[in-house]
């Protein structure tokens, strides 16, 4: 029989001996089973893990073509597996989005602000000799020295504009001398008046008035807008959808005040009728690229549908999430940034800003306009596409149209439409117009970018194919995390330990004959403790002290 006792420094009586005597243990055969080496946990982990295959491949009841062959096997199965994974990955990382569409259904809609302008900047009724001093340059129609051009007079001849060619003979004429050029002044002087040109006007089958407009200014010069919310009026809905319910006015284009063409310039134009766009209050209008024309002579039926767009920001898509840089706009939308950027180009090559354009700068001269700005903005518009970059807002709203129209004035009616306004049947066929404004239903078209990939979907990706594979799962994950962390427990805290410990001397070893008197025991280790008379063989070792007593029965 063997007893292993773990004893203190020294076998001295009292309760360090009581303490000893609780910790020795006993074994029927050998000293105490060592503790499990990293090899050993290794071994372990591959025996018990879940991982398919893993067993089989360092099994040692196999023979070697199988395990070769479950060795092929499973690193064919995890080269798949990550391919896999790579491909989600790479997938993930992309950054993809999808589109989504469907419609929502409302009690009532705000009614979109319409904004119209007519084709014609100026009207030639209204312009006087100190007009014409003053932008006859810029019209074309004089050389920079105020001379008439040749070319100017030979065609106010043939279309009978004498009252034109009197206003400009500048012989003699000077003009005030505190009176400069004025061009908004002008601008709002000469264009065409909406009192003048609305003839009728109803919303949801109810009248309205020039006073339900808003004054803005455009390219096109002078513009009116319904349902803006400015100037005290109330932001309108609609409660159905379909013609009636919606915006009906009809208006004169005046084309007997259209300036003459005799030359080709941006205030000047080749078509009869007006331009329209539909926007929100929140968004400048822009309609010299976004508008759409109404000719008259026709009822032009406009049945919109708005549509609620929502895109992603970087790095899903390229729509702007930012706040608007600006001094001019407190919300971004794409028009208001190219007026921003147009107004900012301006300043920076003419020292001067144009009519429609906002902010408290200087506005052009009819020379400037000539000279600089018209040149300088259509240069930027057609060919400069690197200054002004104007990215997609992440939420806009926009409306869809669909234009259908019928003549206007019919036979029937042309008398009466003729003795109803005081004009002849003639006028009435080719400056009447009728615009009919209205949602198609009500409900609204939302479209939404949403991300295609997102990390649970990678997870999951991921996870069936590590199921399909290797037959693995998050709790073999945690397997093998549990299995490094023995590892490194064993390898590199058990090193820090081993360190610590000290060496064990030599001359510690100290062996008991059985007479306890033999002269083997030095005079520095004296035994603590009677020998048995049997016979045992005592070895005592250093720090913790451990007496292997070997008795012989």
């Amino acid at each position: 029989m063997v007893v292993e006792a773990a004893t203190s420094e020294a076998d001295a009586p009292g309760p360090r001996k009581d303490k000893d005597a609780r910790e020795t243990r006993l074994h029927n055969n050998g000293a105490g089973s060592p503790k499990p080496t990293w090899r050993a946990v290794t071994l372990s982990f591959i025996m018990g893990t879940k991982v398919h295959g893993l067993k089989f491949v360092f099994s040692p009841d196999k023979s070697k073509l199988r395990r070769a062959i479950w060795i092929v096997a499973f690193c064919l199965c995890v080269s798949l597996l990550c391919t896999w994974s790579w491909n989600r990955i790479s997938y993930l990382m992309s950054y993809p989005a999808v589109s989504k569409i469907y419609m929502v259904w409302a009690p009532n809609m705000s009614f979109p602000a319409v904004t119209f302008c007519n084709q014609n900047v100026f009207r030639v009724s209204s312009l006087t000799k100190e007009d014409l001093y003053h932008s006859g340059y810029w019209m074309d129609l004089t050389y920079p020295n105020r001379t008439v051009m040749e070319r100017s007079k030979s065609i106010l001849r043939d279309q009978h504009k004498q009252e034109l060619l009197s206003l400009l003979d500048f012989d003699g004429y000077a003009p005030p001398p505190d009176r400069a050029a004025n061009t908004t002044e002008m601008m709002g002087r000469l264009g065409h008046q909406l009192e003048e040109m609305l003839l009728e006007c109803r919303f949801r089958g109810e009248s309205c008035t020039h006073r339900n407009f808003s004054t803005i200014y455009t390219r096109y010069g002078k513009c009116y807008t319904f349902n803006s919310g400015l100037d005290g009026n109330p932001l309108l809905t609609t409660l159905k959808g379909g013609t009636g319910n919606g915006l009906e006015i009809m208006l004169d284009i005046q084309q007997d005040e259209y300036l003459p063409v005799w030359g080709e310039t941006d205030e000047t134009s080749y078509e009869a009728g007006v331009k329209v766009q539909l926007h929100t209050q929140s968004e400048p209008p822009f309609l010299h690229q976004l508008g759409f024309g109404v000719a008259p002579g026709f009822q032009t039926f406009v049945s919109s549908q708005e549509q609620r767009l929502q895109y992603l920001p970087p790095p899903w898509g390229d729509c702007k999430s930012t706040p608007i840089d600006s001094e001019y706009f407190s919300t971004y939308s794409i028009t208001a940034c190219r007026i921003d950027c147009e107004t900012r180009y301006l300043l920076e090559n003419c020292n001067c800003r144009m009519v429609h354009m906002p902010g408290t700068s200087t506005v052009c001269t009819p020379e400037q306009y000539k000279d600089c700005a018209d040149p300088a903005l259509d240069f930027l518009v057609e060919k400069d596409n690197d200054y002004c970059v104007c990215q997609t807002p992440c939420n806009m709203t926009r409306y869809g149209k669909e234009l259908s129209m019928v003549k206007i004035p019919s036979k029937a009616s042309a008398k009466y439409l003729a003795k109803k306004f005081n004009k002849t049947e003639q006028y009435i066929g080719e400056n009447i117009l009728v615009m009919d404004i209205f949602f198609e239903a009500l409900n609204y078209e939302k479209i939404e970018q949403k991300k295609a990939y997102e990390i649970a979907g990678l997870l999951g990706d991921i996870g069936g194919q590590m199921g399909l594979f290797i037959g693995a799962s998050v709790l073999t994950i945690l397997e093998i995390f549990d299995y490094l962390y023995e590892v490194f427990k064993d390898k590199v805290l058990g090193y820090f330990i081993r360190k610590k410990r000290p060496q064990r001397c030599q001359s510690d070893n100290l062996e008991f004959p059985e007479n306890q008197t033999s002269p083997g025991v030095t005079p520095n280790h004296a035994p603590r403790a009677p020998v048995t008379p049997s016979g045992v063989t005592r070895t005592v070792s250093d720090s913790r002290r451990t007496c292997y007593l070997v008795t012989r029965l």
